[in-house]
């Protein structure tokens, strides 16, 4: 038997020592740090309804800094918490701390509708594919469907906790005469599938022990789903019985986040950059969508091969994942990171790092914020890749060889919003709590940027 005890990155020492046997494997180990972690993070119903705190940090009088934040935009409405830009890059869509989702048009910066249909904060927001439809979840456990045009909303009922992720059946999947189905992820640990034209659940799968944090459809399966959660799996589902194919293990902690190498393909359907510089991004009908997205998908399995999911955790690792293989276990573990991964394009240290997401080999560090890095978001080419920190900047890295082409300082707080438009133009969404959002345009040497109003914008 030999006596240990855990330290932090500072070599600090944390906890009481622990007596275990000589031969105490890695896994067995991080068994052991997952047991103790649980045992610390017993608070979970409390974060549950409380999943965000909105805290003024100033030294002006308050009402002093309430006036100077005061624009055009003058309603009186909470912090907004989540942001989504259609599959064509017009409109942008928020849901708020107010309950409700608002419309944007990113060309003119203005809000051009509001829903009003929640009863409590709004958690996420997807749109569909195609773009007609907008779907929201929120901590009234409701699921609503969204008519962007006329602003009508059938809400969708069956959860019995906050509803924490959205995604949308790939258009690739499909057959002509098809409308992609909606997956929702709950606190009530349960995923549940929706048809969104006749507004009715028609699966339910159950198995996870604690809240779901993110869901997403296979984009090689049409009825294959995969779920992550608090748990420390992923799970992989058969949505046309309801079947679990398997679980996917290997992290000692809280799964915060789940990503694939086809997601933003999966959200952006027929609107390629290619299609947009060409001006080919009108469609008469969703049969001619669903063509373009299997050509688009097509093309994409041809250069990058099967699928990945990429994981991160409160365990501070990063998993690569080939989930529609035999194996359960993940092919590679990306460490480095000293504290939790709470996004896989989220690094609570005050650095990015770049991994191959085909080797797992690890390939740079990316130095220069001061503050905690909350997001990083990639160009629709892969060839930038912009980081949003507590430094009150956003940086833009050349992704290849690792230098900063920009250095974007703007807000007086810091960022905790950031994301890029996964059609066409290459642009990012910043965000801190100075009641500003602001939209920039990436061109290869130039960066416009134009402010849009938002409310204590905080995510």
């Amino acid at each position: 038997m030999v006596i240990i005890q855990f330290r932090d990155v500072n070599d600090v020492y944390l906890g009481s020592s622990t007596t275990v046997p000589v031969s105490l494997t890695r896994d067995q180990i991080e068994k052991l740090l997952k047991t103790l972690l649980k045992a610390e993070s017993d608070y979970g119903e409390e974060i549950e309804k409380n999943r965000y705190t909105f805290i003024l940090e100033t030294s002006e009088e308050i009402k002093t800094t309430l006036d100077e934040a005061l624009c055009r935009s003058r309603e009186d409405f909470s912090g907004e918490l989540v942001f989504k830009i259609t599959p064509d890059g017009v409109y942008l869509a928020s849901g708020s701390g107010d309950t409700t989702v608002r419309i944007w048009d990113l060309a003119t910066q203005t809000p051009i509708k509001t829903f009003t249909g929640h009863t409590n904060w709004v958690m996420s927001i997807s749109w569909s594919p195609d773009g007609y439809t907008l779907s929201s979840g929120g901590m009234d456990n409701k699921v609503i469907i969204w008519n962007p045009k006329t602003g009508s909303g059938t809400d969708l009922k069956g959860h019995t906790k906050a509803v924490t992720a959205l995604s949308w059946q790939p258009l690739h999947n499909l057959s002509a005469n098809e409308y992609p189905l909606l997956a929702s992820g709950s606190m009530d640990y349960t995923v549940r599938i929706w048809d969104v034209k006749s507004f009715v659940c028609i699966r339910v799968l159950s198995g996870h022990t604690k809240g779901i944090s993110q869901v997403l459809w296979s984009a090689e399966f049409k009825e294959r789903l995969f779920s992550s959660s608090r748990d420390t799996l992923i799970k992989v589902w058969n949505t046309n019985d309801g079947s679990l194919v398997k679980d996917l293990k290997g992290h000692g902690h809280w799964i915060n986040t789940l990503t694939s190498n086809v997601s933003r393909l999966i959200k952006s359907g027929p609107f390629s950059p290619e299609n947009f510089e060409s001006g080919k991004c009108k469609f008469d009908s969703m049969e001619q969508m669903i063509k373009e997205s299997k050509k688009i998908y097509e093309k994409f399995k041809l250069e990058s091969g099967q699928e990945r999911l990429l994981s991160g955790s409160d365990d501070n690792t990063m998993f690569i994942w080939l989930p529609n293989s035999d194996s359960n276990k993940p092919v590679h573990r990306l460490t480095g990171h000293q504290q939790l991964i709470n996004h896989v394009r989220l690094l609570f240290d005050y650095v990015s790092r770049i991994w191959c997401g085909i080797t797992g080999k690890y390939l740079r560090t990316l130095r220069g914020h001061i503050g905690r890095v909350y997001r990083v978001a990639w160009s629709c080419r892969g060839n930038y890749l912009v980081s949003a920190s507590s430094d009150s900047t956003l940086k833009l890295w050349d992704a290849e060889s690792g230098k900063l082409k920009f250095d974007l300082p703007g807000h007086a707080d810091q960022h905790q919003v950031i994301t890029n438009n996964p059609c066409c133009v290459k642009c990012v969404l910043q965000a801190g709590r100075t009641r500003w959002l602001n939209y920039g345009v990436i061109n290869d040497e130039k960066i416009t940027k134009i402010a849009i109003y938002f409310n204590d914008c905080l995510l």
